[in-house]
């Protein structure tokens, strides 16, 4: 795995992350439109009749979503922690705040110039030297 792609892990992570919140609140949106269980036929009619309100799988469903959405975010706080560590250990202050800004903020190229107060295609020469210098982690 290359420098970029180690470092890009956290960003698509937090990305998938945000698509899958979303799905998440329509699955929610639509539990409000979901229709109760109906009364009409008599209960011991049909010994096979599924007697659970049909909204219960729903809700259930949102549930399995919310725990897969809860591990994914606890597994986003790891991975951050272990690219800050890896990014800690280097040894040029430039390069460590470039790829702090750029994989653990998601700045744009241009704040981080502004942050570094350096030029366009300085941020991008400071970019290509610290990825050389940096070291994935095993």
């Amino acid at each position: 795995m290359t420098a970029k792609e180690y470092l890009k892990q956290a960003y698509l992570l937090d990305k998938q992350i945000q698509v899958e919140v979303k799905e998440l609140e329509q699955l929610r949106d639509m539990r409000g439109t979901i229709q109760g269980c109906s009364y009409s036929e008599r209960i011991g009619s049909n010994p096979n009749r599924n007697l659970e309100a049909p909204f219960i799988k729903t809700i259930e469903k949102i549930w399995e979503y919310e725990q897969k959405i809860d591990a994914k975010i606890n597994r986003l706080v790891d991975l951050r922690a272990e690219i800050n560590a890896a990014i800690e250990s280097m040894e040029v202050a430039e390069e460590r705040l470039l790829l702090k800004y750029r994989y653990l903020k998601n700045e744009s190229w241009e704040d981080i110039a502004c942050e570094l107060n350096v030029s366009y295609r300085t941020v991008h020469r400071i970019h290509a030297s610290a990825l050389s210098n940096f070291v994935v982690p095993e």
